[in-house]
């Protein structure tokens, strides 16, 4: 008798993935596709939406070869706006997450319409920014009215191949809490006096949690058979949350990947200018989050640079460069910052460079950029009553080990590692056992080591540290400059 298994699928900002789970949560095979996303202008990141469905099918019918599939998650990044027509054919390219900062007009005026910042914060749970998705429908309506015209339903990544899947059009909770203004995060719906304000013209979808039964396959689809299960899935870096185990209260969930993702688990709903209040995977469940713009985007960005040299000799050379990095101060900034300070025109910068500096030094900065910018987003979520325990890593960035120990030492913070990395495809495989399975993810996937900080770095780490904070404020009005010179010239 052929095994049942479950197969999770994620589409992320460099890659998808694929995995495939059996009922104990035992890693049966697993598969990637690359991609890039397209940055046609200055500030503007999108992608194909039908590369999703396109990419889900491949891995799809690589995985599941002689497989008897009981169900099927799915997780992406967001949020996201792939608007589509009538006939469900995609209007334009989506319009990614965060790291997507054109909307920053309609942003400014949204919160004057809306009564002010303190209005929206109360009601959604966070300011409106690059990572809400609902000033980017209003940019789409004001540049580009024929798109605009057509547009009739909003989808995500996972909300998307739900709907190529099963003909359900869902989107789960915490996906709408992150459409601000869109979503009431006290009455957990839809709030239609601000929906209609961005996306007049749309029918929103149906609202349902992540772990719960979108619908059943229409079809056989790539080796899945029609009426398997598929549940409704969540974001990327929530659905990895899940499959390390760390959504419980007190539990931040540190993801390292392109970008940097935190999410801490609160008891109740915490609100801060500087951070995003969310409704969490599952029903009941609350967040209080950040995100970095870049973090692995910037060691790829330097080994292209540097003629694609594998990441073994690149972080080997870090390594040998030592704590510090010869006197090299790095601002992560390089696509703008997300949060605590919430400024898209942040740029990066190199500070302390000489002759004598090298390709390790570099990286190492790099590294250590990050590590100051998780220190900064920690503190603010403490400052805003998060309670952080205990400190979770997930994503490819924990592989080698230098860069999770660079975090702990900078942030002082131990981190569990768990035995299984390979990120929200693996959730998303876990929300789906839960339809057929008693399923536990402690587990499924319990921790494997922990990473602890060096007491004797702490006095250095917080002296850059101090530098770090410094650098920003000293440069914001130059980074600026350059922002508004470098969208002139696009």
């Amino acid at each position: 008798m052929t095994p049942k298994a479950f197969l999770g699928v994620d589409i992320g900002t460099s890659s998808s993935k694929g995995v495939l789970v059996d009922a104990a949560g035992r890693l049966l095979a697993s598969a990637v596709r690359e991609h890039e996303p397209a940055r046609p202008r200055p500030g503007h990141v999108e992608m194909d939406g039908e590369l999703w469905w396109t990419e889900f099918r491949d891995l799809a019918a690589e995985l599941t070869a002689g497989v008897d599939v009981a169900a099927v998650g799915v997780s992406g990044m967001g949020p996201c706006v792939l608007l589509t027509d009538e006939h469900d054919r995609p209007s334009r390219p989506a319009i990614l997450y965060g790291v997507d900062t054109r909307a920053a007009t309609q942003i400014e005026e949204l919160t004057a319409e809306l009564g002010g910042p303190e209005a929206i914060l109360a009601r959604c749970g966070s300011l409106l920014s690059s990572q809400a998705a609902g000033p980017k429908l209003r940019w789409v309506a004001e540049h580009e009215p024929d798109v605009w015209r057509r547009a009739r339903r909003l989808y995500m990544p996972a909300s998307w191949l739900v709907r190529r899947l099963t003909g359900a059009y869902t989107l789960d909770h915490h996906s709408a809490s992150q459409c601000t203004p869109m979503y009431d995060t006290e009455a957990l719906d839809w709030y239609l006096p601000w929906a209609g304000r961005v996306a007049d013209g749309l029918e929103l979808p149906a609202l349902a949690w992540s772990d719960e039964v979108a619908g059943t396959t229409r079809e056989p689809v790539a080796g899945i058979p029609a009426g398997t299960p598929v549940v409704t899935g969540s974001i990327d870096a929530w659905t990895e949350a899940v499959s390390v185990d760390a959504h419980n209260p007190g539990d931040l969930m540190l993801m390292y990947g392109t970008t940097m993702f935190l999410i801490a688990t609160v008891d109740r709903p915490l609100r801060t200018p500087s951070m995003w209040g969310t409704v969490g995977t599952y029903r009941g469940s609350r967040n209080l989050a950040g995100g970095m713009a870049t973090s692995g985007a910037l060691t790829g960005w330097l080994r292209d640079l540097a003629g694609a040299p594998d990441y073994g000799t690149l972080l080997a050379e870090a390594e040998a460069s030592g704590p510090g990095a010869h006197g090299l101060l790095v601002l992560p900034y390089f696509a703008g910052e997300r949060t605590p300070l919430r400024d898209p025109d942040a740029r990066g910068v190199v500070a302390g460079l000489t002759l004598s500096h090298t390709r390790g030094d570099l990286y190492r900065a790099l590294l250590e950029a990050t590590a100051l910018g998780v220190r900064h987003n920690v503190e603010a979520l403490r400052a805003a009553g998060a309670s952080v325990r205990r400190v979770v890593a997930a994503g490819g960035g924990t592989r080698g080990g230098l860069w999770t120990q660079i975090v702990s030492d900078v942030t002082g913070l131990p981190q569990l590692i768990p035995a299984i990395t390979v990120g929200a495809a693996y959730g998303a495989a876990y929300l789906a056992a839960r339809t057929t399975v008693a399923a536990g993810i402690a587990g499924w996937n319990p921790p494997a080591r922990t990473v602890t900080p060096d007491p004797a770095l702490r006095p250095a780490y917080d002296e850059l540290y101090t530098l770090y904070r410094e650098l920003y404020p000293a440069t914001r009005t130059i980074s600026h400059t350059l922002a508004a010179r470098q969208r002139a010239l696009a």
